[in-house]
């Protein structure tokens, strides 16, 4: 076996090191409560009962103890505070595609590194799943520091297996291996599911899978995309290069309706995507790689507060 070479090892530490210090600051400065406020109270655990008093909710009466005693007497819970976060991450080779100084699946690193934090400091157990189009690698739910940045360094170094994507393969394995209810990110690009060949049956099936996942766990999805893929710019003759595929295509950029109709068929699948996923009772939020990602998660935060008043 090669010895590992030494300037890599230097880089993965040092990105890892990176994203630890900015990830911390932004839980502390930008996040503080957010997360606690959204997902608190996943889980109740029945407690005591207590005598009835005026406003209180007549589903919360415990009809048994109030035959036997002869006076309303309703059931109190306490919120179970623990709860287990699963960090499901596409790693297929899309993600490695950046029009700026960061590539897809760098910022999906950071992003993991923020939710990682945020549940670690609330004294919750993170696990993480990375796939492609087969299952990469899963770390089963943990709690402390060193599990968090294991976590971080395997998101963006890990090596795969495979360069394609099966969104439905990363959910089955979920279905399979968590038990204990979760609440599940999953993070990808989703362009997988806009593949004009398939796209039909792959929503078809992957729209199924979430279906179970959404009855066990809070399923959550995170789509990142970046600006380039949404509006291709004019810039006259460009070569495009499927990153899973290898497949080449040539496109003239400065033709009009070519990236009108572009962007409009993005726009479509883009609005198609969400409104499966809502149709499903499934939280969705979008960012671009060239956003600042605390901030849309903050406001996911707060709309996932919002919902459960």
């Amino acid at each position: 076996m090669s010895e590992p070479d030494p300037e890599f090892t230097r880089e993965i530490l040092r990105k890892v090191r990176q994203i630890e210090i900015r990830s911390n600051r932004l839980v502390s400065e930008v996040l503080a409560g957010s997360y606690h406020s959204a997902f608190k109270g996943q889980g109740i655990d029945f407690e005591e009962v207590r005598e009835y008093q005026p406003g209180d909710e007549v589903r919360t009466i415990d009809w048994n103890v109030t035959a036997k005693v002869g006076t309303p007497f309703v059931k109190q819970y306490r919120e179970e505070r623990e709860l287990t976060v699963m960090i499901a991450v596409d790693v297929s080779d899309s993600l490695l595609y950046g029009s700026s100084n960061q590539n897809k699946r760098e910022k999906l690193a950071e992003l993991s590194a923020l939710l990682a934090f945020s549940a670690s400091r609330n004294g919750d157990k993170v696990g993480m799943l990375l796939f492609t189009d087969q299952t990469e690698l899963y770390l089963p739910p943990a709690k402390g520091k060193k599990h968090v940045l294991r976590i971080l360094r395997e998101i963006l170094f890990h090596p795969c297996k495979s360069r394609g994507t099966e969104l439905s393969t990363g959910i089955r394995f979920l279905n399979q291996v968590m038990r204990r209810r979760a609440v599940v990110f999953l993070l990808s690009d989703f362009m997988v599911l806009e593949n004009p060949k398939e796209e039909e049956s792959r929503m078809e099936i992957f729209l199924q899978q979430i279906s179970t996942t959404r009855r066990k766990h809070d399923l959550i999805c995170a789509r990142i995309h970046d600006p380039i893929e949404k509006i291709i710019p004019q810039v006259g003759l460009v070569e495009f290069e499927d990153l899973e595929s290898g497949e080449c295509l040539t496109v003239d950029t400065n033709c009009r309706d070519f990236r009108d109709q572009y962007s409009i068929t993005y726009r479509k699948e883009e609005e198609e995507l969400k409104h499966n996923l809502r149709r499903k009772g499934i939280d969705i939020f979008d960012f671009p790689t060239n956003a600042e990602y605390a901030n849309a998660l903050q406001e996911f935060f707060h709309m996932r507060e919002n919902k459960r008043r």
